[in-house]
């Protein structure tokens, strides 16, 4: 096991380039399923979960080779089984399932079951492509789906769904006739997978709205296409800037997947601002806590609920964080008690008194963001603090100390034995 050891109370000041998006990068590589010709990704993040996606297509037919930021692969001969021992690892996996029904018309894919945060269940994903065709079993623990010709059909989804938006759009791509999905995911990451698709010969419209229409094409073809940047990351890093009284510019910063996290950290006392080599956030002064209630996209992303919380524990006055994603996403609450926060909670409502001195302590990491939640505690608290269990943090983060490292931070990764 490793940990991190932060030497806390250090301003950041300097400059980070932002990596591409892991929730981009995801869907957008099982998507090389559906073409019968190569494929070049670039700006692809260097993660475990990206390592894991190249040895799950791999196993399905599509042998990849992964270098510097660029991921190429060509489809061969596929294979319709996604076998437990990689599912259980990353519940990213089930979005296989799309594009090897519409090759192959026969998919098995182990059950992902839930997760730290809560249950993440796939009965959105299953109903909507029943209406496609597909019937399904369950066999074993496997997802066993089956169709002679996937057909388009409307669908309204009876709620949004990320994983179940992307699943759709990859199978209606190559379906018969035209597929209209309502309720859709409207994040910047399902944009991104949609515009891979339309690279690649897809007919798509409406990506980025509520109804996204897909018209069926025979075949996709092979193209050269860059991930877009990590608007977690991004996120993560501006609250890193506030939380130690910084200056950080961000280079390769999705600005305007921003939006509502800008406009909390500029409700609480920061500024943020666009400039030509990036987007430059800067502590100006005393900050005063919020109110945040996580929300689907454009709403406040539940992705940057615990490195908020962090940042409202130094804060002046109340706020309060407002669960509705998930029904498990404040186990970091404890961990930050224990650094000396004042933070209670009532049912999926997490009330933050601010203006609290924070210390350094060892603590456990449950989940990735979590994990980047005390790691930014770490960096405002005085002494020092171990963040235990932080392999979490690499499913989401290129070597974060490799980042903050560089901009005045005190960051050492430590081998640990875990009794």
């Amino acid at each position: 096991m490793e940990k991190l050891v932060i030497e806390g109370g250090k301003p950041l000041k300097g400059t980070i380039r932002i990596s591409g998006a892991k929730n981009a990068a995801l869907p957008i590589l099982m998507g090389s399923i559906l073409l019968d010709e190569p494929i070049t990704f670039t700006n692809v993040p260097n993660l475990k979960d990206i390592r894991t996606t190249i040895k799950l297509l791999e196993i399905l037919g599509c042998p990849a080779s992964f270098e510097n930021g660029v991921v190429r692969t060509r489809p061969c001969e596929l294979k319709p089984e996604a076998p437990y021992e990689l599912v259980k690892t990353m519940r990213a996996s089930v979005l296989c399932l799309g594009p090897l029904l519409a090759r192959l018309g026969y998919a098995k894919v182990a059950y992902p079951g839930g997760c730290a945060i809560g249950a993440r269940p796939v009965n959105l994903h299953l109903s909507a492509l029943e209406q496609m065709g597909v019937e399904f079993d369950l066999d074993s623990g496997y997802i066993v789906g089956k169709v002679d010709t996937l057909r388009g059909a409307h669908i309204v989804f009876e709620k949004i769904t990320v994983g179940g938006t992307e699943n759709l759009l990859m199978a209606a791509a190559l379906a018969e006739g035209e597929t209209i999905l309502e309720n859709a995911a409207r994040e910047p990451e399902v944009v991104d997978l949609a515009n891979f698709l339309i690279a690649c010969g897809a007919k798509i419209e409406g990506h980025g709205t509520s109804v996204i229409r897909i018209q069926g094409v025979p075949r996709l073809h092979g193209c050269e296409y860059p991930i877009m940047a990590d608007r977690i990351e991004a996120g993560t890093f501006m609250v890193a800037a506030a939380i130690t009284k910084g200056d950080l510019l961000l280079e390769h910063c999705p600005y305007e997947a921003l939006d509502a996290v800008i406009s909390k950290l500029r409700e609480m006392g920061v500024e943020v601002t666009k400039e030509e080599g990036g987007v430059r956030v800067r502590h100006t002064g005393k900050l005063e806590s919020v109110d945040i209630t996580t929300q689907p996209y454009p709403g406040f992303p539940t992705d940057m609920q615990a490195q908020f919380m962090a940042l409202m524990c130094v804060a002046e006055g109340s706020g309060m964080v407002e669960e509705t994603i998930f029904e498990n996403r404040f186990m970091h609450v404890l961990e930050l008690v224990r650094m000396g926060a004042d933070v209670r909670l009532v049912g999926r409502t997490a009330r933050i008194k601010g203006g609290r001195d924070l210390n350094g302590a060892p603590v456990m990491a449950s989940d990735l963001r979590a994990s980047a939640s005390l790691v930014l505690a770490g960096l405002a608290a005085e002494g020092t603090t171990h963040v235990q269990r932080i392999y979490h943090l690499d499913r989401g983060y290129e070597r974060i100390e490799e980042k903050l490292n560089p901009v005045g931070a005190s960051i050492v990764r430590m081998q640990e034995i875990e009794e």
